[in-house]
């Protein structure tokens, strides 16, 4: 209890301690009366000294010989020496410093308080009756229905049902232009509505809300631990009862208590300690504000040395809006064989099905049967009594689907413009070839060009779309390799191979098709507006897709792993030189010592807090 309240209070104990050491030179230097000096000074000490024995207490019970526990035995040995100048100030320094560095580590992780802030708290829900009242936000529950107005915050992820209006996404996307929403659109939670007036559903709540994962991303990313972290946690371990053992050793040979007692002072490691956790911190931090979430420092040091990025191309490199662009029709029965057509892409998701269901527009829709989805070729299914196929050539020839010299010669003609392929064949025959082209994300090129720049060596394209159409993406894109026709499984054994050579690969994608791929790879990044598969199975996350965080994302990360090694230089060489200069000079002493390893300290944090205000250039 008396521990627990003497470790509240040391905010109020650094400032006593100040006024008494303040007090204690005031009357030196006016009055002259010693005893005042002195007893200021012994109180200053004990008065310091009491939080810092509870927190060694504290860490030997568990077996660590930390930085507190130097310090007490300075403060000791100051004391047996009746130094109580030196015992007060290393005590103000000590806590002075402490205090300092817990305040700018809080401002380090103001991007978890901002986006905690921005949690909504309440919601308008539609009550049995029909009106909408005003409930806590853990009172929703999936599938209510609720009001957003002007200026409000939306309380959960949600479908609109009515109304119109533009969101300010900035919590979600880093992005601060408003986003127009209408029917059928989907909104985030802690997403502000600045005008007009809908109506969701609610699709998530609570901590499954997108807003809410995001928040445990970030926080479970700044408590994680780098390799760089590790190491000084043990170094840490062995290195402080080291500076004990030396200070003892000392005392031994040249009977100088003070000169042990400042070796303990000097030796302490506060600034090595802390200092890579700052730069993490703030590193994520600086992430989380910008729509780039980082899963932890391991994320970030293994980014930061990425030479080889792998992307897949649709809805990473292009849109993923595909349009039909080109057409041959091989029957008289036009309309029977797109109403077939249709009525089969109708049962998929996939982005060239729905393509082909928008181009042929209203149709009779038929009954579809026995629906088998064959991986990487297509659909084969029976409509109308009849065997319908539709895909790419591969499952042509999967069917025994004869291809006449014309087909051939439009194939290659379609390829050649940079389509996607869809046949359709009727009973083994070939009654249709469609060309879907997806068109290439704006901004992508230049993208691509600071990735370069910023030392990635390859940017390779895998896609399963055929070659014709990767290599038109590759040369308009500038990349350096594009392989077509690639199946899951084949990205996951190229990624492999790049890795067998020494590579260290990052792999963008969607989140959803390419998992294996972003989970093989040393970095996985998925193109995801904040969806689950992208959140679960990507190193990084670029919200709502936005490939321009890509190289901020990049230059952040190896701006961190600089900050990190700054910090530890810094650390140990100030460390170095001050144990260097116990012994090759006569000006230093524990005060000095002190001073210069809180001044450390408080040059690391400042240099992490640097990466909050990182942009790329």
């Amino acid at each position: 209890m008396i521990q627990r309240f003497i470790l509240g209070k040391k905010n109020h104990i650094t400032l006593v301690s100040a006024v008494l050491i303040a007090i204690a030179f005031i009357n030196k230097w006016t009055i002259g009366n010693m005893g005042i000096f002195i007893w200021s000074l012994v109180i200053a000490s004990v008065l310091g000294v009491a939080p810092i024995v509870i927190q060694a207490y504290q860490a030997l019970k568990v077996k660590v010989v930390s930085i507190d526990v130097l310090v007490t035995l300075a403060v000791v040995g100051a004391f047996a020496i009746k130094n109580f100048e030196e015992s007060a100030i290393v005590t103000f320094l000590f806590l002075f410093g402490a205090y300092l560095e817990q305040r700018t580590l809080n401002k380090t992780r103001s991007a978890i308080k901002e986006l905690t802030q921005m949690a909504p708290e309440s919601a308008l829900k539609q009550m049995e009756n029909g009106e909408f009242e005003e409930v806590e936000v853990d009172e929703v529950d999936v599938g209510d229905i609720l009001l957003v107005k002007t200026g409000a915050k939306v309380p959960v992820d949600g479908t609109v049902l009515t109304g119109e209006g533009h969101i300010n996404e900035a919590s979600i996307t880093g992005e601060s232009v408003p986003v127009s929403k209408k029917k059928d659109s989907q909104v985030y939670a802690g997403t502000i509505l600045e005008n007009g007036t809908i109506q969701i559903v609610a699709d998530r709540v609570g901590e499954d809300t997108t807003f809410g994962r995001i928040i445990e991303l970030v926080e479970e990313a700044q408590d994680s631990k780098s390799e760089a972290e590790r190491f000084i946690d043990r170094f840490s371990k062995y290195y402080t009862p080291a500076v004990l053992v030396l200070s003892v050793i000392v005392w031994l040979f040249s009977q100088d208590i003070e000169l042990a007692v400042i070796i303990l002072v000097l030796g302490c490691p506060g600034a090595l300690v802390i200092g890579v956790p700052v730069s993490n911190v703030a590193g994520i931090g600086n992430g989380a504000r910008h729509g780039v979430l980082l899963k932890g420092s391991e994320v970030i040091n293994d980014f930061s040395k990425v030479d080889t990025i792998v992307f897949d191309k649709t809805g990473t490199l292009t849109i993923g809006n595909p349009k039909v662009a080109d057409t041959e029709i091989y029957t008289d029965n036009a309309d029977e064989v797109l109403s077939y057509l249709a009525s089969v892409e109708n049962e998929s998701d996939h982005p060239l099905a729905k393509a082909v269901v928008e181009h042929i527009g209203d149709t009779k829709l038929y009954t579809v049967e026995n629906t088998d989805v064959v991986k990487g070729g297509g659909i084969v299914a029976y409509v109308d009594s009849h065997r319908v196929a539709v895909g790419n050539v591969a499952l042509m020839e999967q069917e025994n689907v004869p291809l006449d010299e014309k087909a051939r010669a439009d194939i290659a003609r379609f390829e050649k413009t940079g389509n996607s392929l869809v046949l359709t064949s009727v009973d083994g025959q070939l009654k249709a070839l469609m060309g879907i082209r997806d068109q290439i994300r704006p901004g992508v090129k230049a993208d691509l060009q600071k990735l370069k720049k910023m030392g990635v060596k390859s940017l390779v394209v895998l896609s399963g779309d055929n070659q014709g159409t990767v290599d038109l993406v590759a040369r308009e894109l500038g990349l350096t390799e594009a392989h077509g026709h690639m199946l899951p499984e084949d990205k996951s054994a190229y990624i492999k191979g790049l890795q067998a050579k020494g590579k260290i690969v990052a792999f963008v994608g969607d989140g959803v098709n390419d998992s294996p791929s972003l989970a093989l790879a040393q970095i996985g990044i998925a193109m995801g507006s904040g969806t689950d598969v992208a959140i679960e199975t990507s190193d990084v996350v670029l919200m709502n897709s936005d490939f321009s965080r890509l190289p901020h994302a990049l230059g952040l990360t190896k701006a961190t792993a600089n900050n990190m090694r700054q910090n530890i230089f810094i650390a140990v060489g100030v460390v170095l030189t001050l144990l260097a200069s116990v012994f090759f000079s006569e000006w230093m002493n524990m005060s000095i010592g002190m001073l210069v390893h809180e001044a450390s300290i408080l040059a690391v944090i400042l240099n992490g807090m640097r990466l909050l205000r990182y942009k790329l250039r």
